[in-house]
């Protein structure tokens, strides 16, 4: 896993975030040691889905980066006769996903799809995952794609939808930004990495409040919606067809 270096030094003009070849290839690093629980929720993903997952169905990963929450269900499914299917918007994601499940000895085959998800057709799913996607819409197109994932779902299907949430009060807002912060830096990032990803990332990732989630799941029709995982500002909703 190669360490994620990208803002160490000093940069005059940050462009906005991109996932791009430079953060493909550094990007199992930079999640875990950005994301507090990113690994229980690939894991808690995968358990969940062995639940969900039924004989004759397809399991998305809708913006799959680099494949480990497939790989993590691969490991766990008990039903056979599945498809899992990985689709994400960025070529060099898409690149380096499809090298690295290639170097796995898998029980079901993994499609990987490079297609902007809106776009793309999603049926017969007992599963969609959706970690750490929503946030990087635009906030226009967020209520028409989770009514998209519902109307794919066949009944007793289910949503796994992660992401980083934003809070109504300004000073919670701080003060989980603050302790994300000290994760980050108990995980080796500097000062300036934190404050030069802040800037590159701040125009592209719009974060929803958990009200703002649970509002648009249910207008599109899931009648079971639960936070299963919370870790500061990051979080995991299910939400049951």
């Amino acid at each position: 896993m190669k360490t994620d270096k990208l803002y160490s030094k000093y940069i005059e003009n940050i462009k906005d975030f991109t996932f791009d070849e430079q953060v493909a290839e550094v990007f199992s690093d930079m999640a875990v040691r950005s994301i507090p629980g990113y690994r229980e929720i690939i894991k808690g993903t995968a358990e969940l889905s062995k639940y969900y997952a039924s004989e004759h169905s397809s399991l998305y990963d809708l913006g799959c980066s680099l494949g480990d929450v497939l790989l993590s269900i691969d490991k766990v499914l008990d039903v056979k006769n599945v498809k899992l299917i990985g689709i994400d918007n960025s070529p060099s994601m898409c690149a380096k996903c499809k090298l690295h499940i290639s170097s796995f000895k898998t029980s079901n085959d993994i499609l990987i799809i490079n297609e902007d998800i809106q776009l793309s057709s999603i049926t017969n799913a007992s599963v969609v995952i959706l970690n750490f996607t929503l946030q990087f819409l635009k906030p226009s197109v967020r209520d028409e794609l989770i009514q998209k994932i519902f109307n794919s779902l066949i009944p007793g299907g289910v949503l796994i939808l992660s992401e980083k949430f934003k809070f109504e009060s300004p000073s919670i807002n701080q003060i989980l930004t603050l302790l994300h912060h000290d994760f980050k830096k108990r995980n080796g990032y500097s000062d300036l990495e934190i404050s030069q990803k802040r800037n590159a990332i701040e125009n592209i990732m719009k974060t929803d409040t958990k009200n703002q989630h649970y509002t648009r799941l249910a207008k599109a029709g899931f009648s079971n919606i639960e936070i299963w995982y919370n870790n500061l500002n990051f979080g995991s909703f299910l939400a049951i067809k």
